[in-house]
C-alpha cells in the first residue's frame, strides 16, 4: 500500500493541530476550575458567553451552530441553565417549536462573575506573549475554521 506523504505545509499544519487539540484540553479544564464557584463549567460558560455575543436571541440549533457544537448537547446544556435560572426561552416569531434563548438578569450576573475571574488569569497568561504574535495565529486558526466549515467531511481512498 502507498503511503502518502505531508506536504511542508501539511506536516506544519499537522503539528498545529496537534498543540490546539491539546491546549484546547487545558483551556476546558482550567475553565472548569476557574468557574467552579459560580456553578459552571467551560461548557456552561461557552453557552453563556454564545448567548451575550449573539446580536438577539437565537434558537438553540444557532447557538450550537456559532459554537461549532452537536445540537444535542448545547440543547441538554441549555435546559440545565434553564433549570438553575440562568436562561429562559422566548416565544419565536419565526419558528413555533425553536424557542429564543435568552439570558436572566442571574445569567448575566452570573457571566459577568465568570468574566471577572477570566480577566486576571488572561492577562497573566498572555505576559510575555506579544499582541502581534497572538492577531497572527487569531487570523491563522480563523482562517483554517472558515475552510473547515466551507468543506464536507475528508474523503475516504481505498
Amino acid at each position: 500500500m502507498k503511503k502518502t506523504k505531508r506536504t511542508p505545509a501539511g506536516e506544519a499544519l499537522t503539528n498545529l493541530m496537534l498543540d490546539l487539540f491539546r491546549l484546547s484540553s487545558r483551556l476546558l479544564t482550567v475553565g472548569d476550575r476557574l468557574a467552579a464557584g459560580l456553578g459552571l463549567t467551560s461548557a456552561r460558560w461557552q453557552i453563556l458567553g454564545a448567548i451575550v455575543e449573539a446580536e438577539r436571541p437565537q434558537p438553540v440549533a444557532w447557538l450550537a451552530r456559532d459554537l461549532g457544537a452537536n445540537r444535542q448537547n448545547v440543547q441538554r446544556i441549555v435546559n440545565d441553565l434553564h433549570s438553575e435560572g440562568l436562561v429562559a426561552f422566548e416565544a419565536n416569531p419565526h419558528h413555533r417549536r425553536a424557542q429564543l434563548v435568552v439570558l436572566t438578569d442571574k445569567g448575566r450576573r452570573t457571566f459577568d462573575a465568570a468574566m471577572e475571574l477570566q480577566a486576571p488569569w488572561v492577562n497573566g497568561l498572555s505576559e510575555g506573549l506579544s499582541v502581534k504574535d497572538l492577531q497572527t495565529v487569531h487570523r491563522v486558526v480563523a482562517a483554517l475554521r472558515k475552510k473547515l466549515e466551507s468543506k464536507d467531511e475528508p474523503e475516504e481512498r481505498v
